[in-house]
């Protein structure tokens, strides 16, 4: 099922919690437990009672305990949010890892393994191999 796109506000609403995220966790958080982490996005609900917070570490190796430590920050981010926002209601905070990075690189992999050998495409009119991107450019 496809997601419906974000309206204008949503997408602010989204950004903002971000920033705000994302400083406080560089300048607030200091757990021993917090690798090198990033916001990648995220996504609050129509009544901005709830969001889904994506991160990534820079190692694998860090994603158990970043998520403990920033589950554990909870409170002290939704009321950074709180403070910085000055919105209506806080919302609860969910932390999920993206794994849209790696998902990528195993894409790739699997791509580069099964063309591998696959022959090089043939020679066009001018004398040069056709590139795919072009042609669907």
């Amino acid at each position: 099922m496809a997601r419906r796109p974000r309206n204008t506000r949503m997408r602010r609403v989204d950004t903002a919690l971000r920033h705000v995220l994302a400083e406080a966790i560089a300048r607030d958080l200091s757990d021993p437990r917090l690798g090198f982490v990033t916001i990648t996005h995220v996504e609050a609900t129509q009544d901005v009672r709830e969001a889904k917070v994506y991160f990534t570490t820079l190692r694998t190796r860090e994603r158990k305990g970043s998520q403990e430590a920033l589950e554990s920050a909870r409170g002290l981010l939704q009321s950074r949010l709180a403070t910085e926002l000055r919105s209506r209601s806080t919302p609860q905070l969910t932390f999920i890892y993206d794994s849209t990075q790696q998902d990528a690189v195993a894409l790739t992999r699997f791509i580069d393994e099964v063309t591998a050998d696959t022959p090089p495409a043939p020679p066009d009119d001018d004398g040069e191999a056709t590139d795919i991107t072009e042609e669907h450019a």
